[in-house]
């Protein structure tokens, strides 16, 4: 059994050596400007290289190898401290540069303290005091050095974390290794030549780990956060650690026996796999952190952290960054560990409408969201509504008549938080369900309703800058139109000039010749002006009056039905209240649009029907169709548009020529699959008073 450990060992330190020596010379030949951590880096691969060569060739327990340990321990740590100082963002506390100190302190006495251990070889009482003063120095090292990883990686922004991760997965398995190794050899009084073996072999398995590192991060640069503290929590860890090592050894001592050992290893094996599994779970990361704020704190929340993570969410910059409304539902849902949620905000008509969602695709949303009385008690109430207790109608002071039926149905609803600002009703956020089961309690009320109110002042404020923004591209459009006006009157004055020269001149082949250079460049001029304008009515809007809609709808088809072809499947001879005017307008803005999306062969069918009390003006085309996204956030804004060099103008104007009227504009559409644009026009009243002898013999 001993040979066959004794060869584990020499061929893992061998191997080992071997691939830690190939990186250190990798790492040596890239030609590249080095930094202080890749320095470090080569340096600290080498001395690992060089003790897993000494364990090798002299044995784990020679004085070459116990120098090579600890130079090895002096590089990483190195290593690590040339990485926290290239750290950007803010300096480090002091308390860790301390510990720094202190490592390096204890590793320069356990050289010395292995340097006497030869000189005591001949008494054995101050030999073995020696070896357990080593021993002990050993310890303390790989605790304090255990610690430093997990606070450098811990203090180091989440979006640099990856960078780093692997090399701080690696030292920690290396250390945490070496803890058990000395915490066995402490308590049982007996070097286990198990551990001590199978110490090669896991260090040829980090090898390539490292190497991968170096592959994902080659500049090693590293962002600190905003919160570097030095995490107390991590040293109650592992003093827990170290006080069920003692009780698990001492147990096994007891007992004894041949499997005592083998119970060790089994031990150290299966709390290792344990970690791995259960760490990186996030179900178990926040059952962690359920239990550690309910058991240990006074407060759920750290109010200071988390309202930093609140501002830094909303305000994050860069064109890399979510849209501005996925990263209000995401600030809100991070609070309460909702893995997803949603916002929806009032339209202009009233009505609840899909905004933006954050990592929620499963949940489906009407395209009207609520009831009549959704807005109204969520704004007078603001009411934060917990869906589990609304289910089991443990919720006396919510209004069931204001919660839509979708919402309670989908089992993922967890909660609902209304933004209001000023009394005025902003928004409303949808979380969906925690990983781990929880109901909300004073302190998450709380929270949400202050965060609630801040974030409905920061839609406040969005809606008027943007309304800000729409005001400042009229104003530039507006003077924009002022250049071209200035640009007509001098082609005016120039053609005004031509005509007047032209009564004296006519019969002069040269001025003809001229003037109808003249003519040519002024109408080109003119198209070109004509080309950067979008149609306009400026003259002054009638009150809305009694008219018939087929006949004004032939007028129109008649006038564009020389431009394509256009169809009428359905039209009743019905009477609105509109203006004929605008209503012309708003047709021809839909036909137009119909006609530039559609190609030679695909006709424009228009239909008029009633519908209630009112009358549907149906514009549909088999175009290329519009996004539901476009739809939704991009068609009625001004300026913005789907066609190469629109202005983004006319489904606005329509839009707000219909709403003068009385009446509406809605729109279906699909990409590759053509539009409908129907103009919603109320019926007209008393017809036989409202229509003209004329009209009804037309």
């Amino acid at each position: 059994m001993e040979s066959i450990l004794s060869n584990i060992s020499i061929f893992g330190h061998g191997i080992a050596a071997a691939l830690f020596a190939a990186i250190a010379i990798w790492q040596f030949q890239r030609k590249a400007e080095r930094n202080a951590p890749q320095i470090t880096l080569i340096i600290a691969v080498s001395l690992t290289s060089f003790w897993a060569l000494s364990v090798a060739v002299e044995g784990p327990f020679s004085a070459m190898s116990n120098f090579g340990e600890s130079l090895r321990n002096l590089g990483w740590l190195a290593f690590m401290f040339a990485l926290l100082r290239s750290g950007k963002g803010r300096s480090e506390p002091t308390t860790i540069n301390i510990i720094y100190v202190a490592l390096v302190l204890v590793l320069i006495g356990q050289m010395i303290v292995d340097s006497l251990i030869p000189i005591f070889a001949g008494s054995p009482r101050l030999e073995g005091m020696t070896l357990y003063t080593a021993l002990v120095l050993r310890m303390i090292f790989a605790v304090g050095a255990v610690v430093l990883v997990h606070n450098l990686y811990s203090i180091s922004a989440p979006e640099t974390r990856w960078g780093i991760r692997l090399p701080m997965a690696s030292l920690a398995a290396m250390w945490t290794y070496d803890l058990n190794l000395f915490t066995i050899t402490y308590l049982t009084q007996q070097f286990p030549a198990e551990l001590s073996a199978m110490r090669g072999p896991a260090m040829a398995i980090i090898a390539p780990i490292m190497a991968l590192a170096s592959i994902r991060n080659t500049d090693w640069n590293l962002k600190l956060s905003r919160s570097v503290a030095f995490r107390s929590l991590s040293l109650i860890a592992i003093g827990g650690y170290l006080l069920m090592m003692i009780v698990i050894a001492t147990a096994l001592q007891i007992i004894g026996g041949d499997y005592a050992r083998l119970a060790q290893v089994s031990f150290l094996f299966g709390t290792t796999v344990a970690a791995l599994l259960l760490l990186p779970s996030g179900k178990f990361r926040a059952w962690f952190k359920v239990k550690l704020a309910k058991n240990f704190f006074q407060h759920r929340y750290d109010y200071r952290a988390e309202w930093i993570r609140f501002t830094d969410t909303i305000g994050r910059p860069g064109a890399t960054s979510a849209p501005f409304h996925e990263r209000v539902v995401q600030a809100i849902a991070d609070i309460t560990d909702s893995p997803g949620g949603i916002l929806l905000m009032p339209d202009d008509c009233g009505h609840l409408v899909l905004q933006s969602r954050w990592n929620w695709q499963s949940i489906q949303v009407p395209a009207h969201a609520c009831t009549s009385r959704t807005i109204p008690f969520f704004q007078d109430s603001m009411h934060i509504v917990e869906f589990d207790a609304l289910r089991n109608n443990e919720d006396p002071k919510c209004d069931d008549a204001a919660i839509p039926k979708w919402m309670i149905e989908d089992q993922e609803t967890w909660a609902a938080v209304p933004l209001v600002h000023f009394d005025r009703f902003a928004g409303l956020i949808l979380l969906s369900r925690p990983r781990i089961h929880r109901t909300l309690d004073w302190e998450d009320l709380d929270m949400l309703r202050v965060v609630g109110r801040q974030v409905a002042s920061y839609l406040a404020e969005a809606r008027s800058q943007e309304s800000l923004s729409e005001a400042q591209r009229f104003d530039e459009f507006n003077r924009r139109m002022a250049f071209i006006m200035h640009d007509i009157k001098n082609l005016v004055s120039q053609l005004s000039l031509l005509a007047r020269n032209s009564k004296r001149h006519a019969d002069n082949p040269e001025f003809r010749a001229d003037m109808v250079e003249t003519l040519q460049d002024s109408a080109d001029k003119l198209n070109g002006l004509l080309e950067r304008l979008s149609q306009h009515n400026k003259a002054k809007a009638e009150e809305p009056k009694a008219i018939k809609v087929g006949a004004l709808i032939k007028s129109i088809v008649e006038k564009k039905q020389l431009l394509h072809s256009i169809e009428t499947s359905e039209i009743d001879n019905l009477t609105a209240m509109a203006d004929p005017a605008r209503v012309d307008q708003i047709l021809g803005h839909l036909i137009q649009n119909a006609i530039d999306a559609s190609s030679g062969g695909q006709p424009i069918v228009i239909n008029a029907r009633r519908r209630d009390l009112s009358i549907a003006i149906e514009v549909i085309d088999q175009g290329v169709g519009m996004s539901s996204e476009f739809v939704r956030s991009q068609l009625f804004k001004p300026f913005a548009s789907s066609k190469q060099g629109g202005f983004g103008i006319g489904a606005y104007e329509a839009r707000e020529l219909a709403k003068a009227m009385n009446g509406r504009l809605e729109v279906e559409s699909k990409e590759s699959a053509g539009s409908k644009f129907t103009l919603i026009l109320p019926l007209a009243k008393n017809i036989s008073e409202e229509i003209s002898d004329d009209e009804r013999a037309a």
